[in-house]
């Protein structure tokens, strides 16, 4: 007998927003300024080469520095390029409940299927405040909530008692796990129907082969084709193949996620030198140097050349 095509645990119910998400970059111009047209070549490009979802304005889209006319007029040219072909979720999580509810708002109305709210940071706020404030944002619009646990830079963790009891709000459907818990993220698994998307590519096939939605990955930007391909391979039953293709992805992930610069400047680098639109990134961020942008480029080619699964 065949092996089946989908399994009960990764089905199109289970995936509020899609399989395969990148955390899209959010192109600038030269001097700075959002590059709207920039934007829509690149959603276009990336769903053509895999992606069935797009997170704007997220870590990687550098939200802390676009402002929230940039955030709603993203969304808008982002959903022109696209149409119905992907699913839009739009990063609105900030410390402030009520500038996070504004954002929510305003995301609903520029046209976003759904919203990513991370917890609040700097504040670190005690469990039963974040629950309230992630109540509130879901009380906000109609739009469905993937809520975004990425401890490391946010200061404040989505304890697994906390999901749990989020779990039976009706618009908070999902969870994007930076959490680096992996015994937590099977825990609310296997106890409520919240879809876990792996937020760290490291774990964007070992997450989806325990009952995973998927991926937002920031290695995506680069390689759509690749990330898409592992979780292809697993969904055909072929989890040998799956796991050939996430470890050759390897070095990639390494390079731009674990090589001391964070992923937004690692990903623009490398979209740069693909041709494709990326811009400067804001700071107090800082560019990548010439040699570590060759480096990037040197992983990226041995992954995409003879052997590998394609440039995307």
């Amino acid at each position: 007998m065949a092996p089946p095509t989908t399994s009960p645990t990764t089905s199109p119910a289970a995936r509020p927003f899609g399989r395969v998400l990148c955390a899209m970059v959010t192109p600038f111009t030269p001097d700075g300024a959002l590059d709207l047209d920039g934007a829509q070549r690149l959603a276009d490009h990336l769903v053509a080469h895999g992606c069935d979802g797009l997170v704007l304005s997220g870590t990687t889209g550098e939200s802390p520095t676009t402002t929230d006319a940039e955030k709603s007029s993203l969304i808008t040219a982002v959903r022109e390029a696209v149409g119905g072909r992907a699913s839009i979720v739009a990063g609105v999580g900030t410390s402030d409940t009520l500038h996070t509810a504004g954002l929510a708002r305003a995301a609903e109305k520029a046209g976003a299927d759904g919203l990513l709210v991370v917890a609040p940071y700097y504040s670190r706020p005690p469990q039963d405040a974040v629950e309230a404030h992630f109540r509130e944002i879901a009380d906000t619009t109609g739009l469905p909530l993937a809520l975004y646990d990425i401890p490391a830079r946010t200061g404040v963790r989505i304890e697994p008692d906390t999901l749990l009891r989020l779990a039976e709000h009706p618009r908070i459907v999902a969870v994007k796990d930076c959490s680096y818990d992996f015994l937590a993220a099977q825990k609310v698994l296997a106890r409520t129907d919240l879809a876990y998307y792996a937020g760290c590519d490291e774990h964007n096939l070992a997450l989806y082969a325990v009952g995973g939605a998927g991926c937002v990955s920031t290695v995506a930007n680069v390689v759509p084709g690749h990330v898409r391909a592992v979780l292809d391979a697993f969904d055909a039953g072929d989890t040998a193949r799956a796991a050939r293709l996430q470890q050759r992805a390897t070095a990639l992930i390494e390079a731009m996620m674990a090589g001391g610069l964070p992923g937004t400047v690692t990903a623009k680098a490398l979209l740069t030198t693909l041709g494709l639109p990326a811009g400067p990134v804001r700071p107090p961020l800082r560019p990548a140097d010439r040699g570590t942008t060759d480096g990037l480029r040197a992983v990226h080619d041995r992954l995409t050349g003879p052997g590998g699964t394609g440039p995307f």
